[in-house]
């Protein structure tokens, strides 16, 4: 099997955006966009998933860091996953985090669609707008050429929310990106994923 890594670099009058990711790692990251809040956020998302992840981000206003990150870490995990051939492609996890219970379902479908399903009592969690979490999953999943459905089932926390969700679409994204050797070629009647 080839190795699944990707680099991609942004560079935008309000964003500098550096990824360097490897599917097939072990948790190895480094992680610094200057939102504290979005940092613990990839954090889950490395250390949950196995992912290697090598990421640093700088700009103006959060919205377009966060916007931007997601842009370019969509785009790391389209290009590092190929031809997407013998990948189990769909896969969920439920994730509980003291009160909180999270779902995320995703397919690597090669078409981008969320649908976001949680609500958050606060305008901010940390340092970070809360709406962001929301503006991640759509712009990553359309990059990623994703369809990801996540939902908040219980919770009362907004930290708590958040993480879940990362931690559930970690979970999510490891097992539909692994690779099953009874899957001959790409795992579609198409015979082709879009990239």
């Amino acid at each position: 099997m080839s190795e699944r890594k990707a680099k991609i670099t942004r560079e935008t009058k309000e964003t500098s955006v550096k990824v360097e990711l490897n599917v097939d790692g072990t948790s190895q990251f480094e992680i610094a966009t200057g939102v504290r809040f979005f940092d613990h956020m990839l954090s889950q998302l490395a250390q949950h998933g196995l992912f290697d992840m090598k990421l640093s981000a700088t700009g103006q206003d959060q919205h377009h860091v966060v916007e931007d990150v997601a842009i370019c870490l969509g785009r790391a995990f389209n290009q590092a996953l190929g031809n997407k051939k013998s990948i189990v492609r769909m896969s969920d996890a439920t994730v509980p985090m003291d009160e909180t219970l999270a779902l995320v379902a995703l397919d690597i479908s090669g078409r981008g669609y969320v649908v976001f399903d949680a609500h958050f009592d606060n305008s901010k969690i940390e340092d970070m707008s809360a709406d962001m979490v929301r503006h991640f999953f759509v712009s990553f999943a359309s990059e990623a050429k994703l369809n990801i459905h996540a939902k908040v089932i219980c919770g009362i926390n907004d930290h708590h929310k958040a993480e879940g969700l990362f931690k559930a679409l970690a979970r999510s994204l490891d097992a539909a990106t692994r690779i099953d050797e009874r899957i001959i070629g790409i795992p579609s009647t198409k015979d082709k994923i879009e990239d």
